[in-house]
């Protein structure tokens, strides 16, 4: 095949892609919702580093601290949606990604208050930034139900990655977190 031929099929599978990237096309918010929290590695890191660090905890944690997360995201996002601005945002959830990373890098298991309260005050953030980041056009309840489903999918995908790998490869997940806190530490400084 010649290269004139293979840049034509590319152009005809991409047409309907770049078609539809924009507003106006029945979208009720839903899939800009789901693609927030995937589209940004501030996002992703976090609401992962919650499911790994659920999972290395016993009891109540394990379901406590992403079902905190996910009521705190939702809240932040309803405010953000209202025009609230919290004083330095973007470093709030980079210090998240931060401190969630750490967390899972060295495995800490605070008290459960002090845990639920942390991982209450990143969601808040995150949730704020997505609630500001509304698109034009898009409804705000399909942006929201999008951000949330995609926040739990994480959060059981980083929950699962845990529960699933054998209990040797918990350094391997130690070391997720602490690239994840290198990252944190990355964006603060950028």
């Amino acid at each position: 095949m010649t290269l004139k031929r293979i840049l034509g099929a590319m152009t005809l599978l991409l047409t309907p892609t770049i078609a539809l990237a924009h507003p106006g096309h029945g979208d009720n918010g839903l899939v800009a919702g789901i693609s927030h929290p995937l589209g940004g590695l501030d996002h992703l890191l976090a609401m992962l580093a919650v499911g790994l660090w659920a999972a290395q905890h016993k009891g109540a944690a394990r379901w406590a601290l992403p079902c905190t997360f996910i009521v705190t995201l939702l809240i932040g996002g309803l405010l953000g949606f209202a025009g609230l601005e919290l004083p330095a945002l973007e470093g709030g959830i980079a210090a998240s990604v931060l401190a969630l990373g750490l967390a899972v890098a060295l495995a800490v298991r605070p008290p459960l208050s002090l845990a639920m309260a942390a991982t209450a005050l990143f969601a808040l953030f995150h949730g704020v930034a997505h609630g500001l980041e509304l698109p034009d056009m898009t409804s705000p309840w399909g942006y929201a139900t999008g951000f949330v489903a995609a926040t739990a999918v994480l959060h059981a995908a980083g929950y699962a990655l845990v529960r699933v790998l054998p209990q040797a490869a918990a350094p391997l997940v130690r070391l997720a977190g602490a690239a994840s806190a290198a990252t944190g530490v990355w964006l603060l400084a950028s």
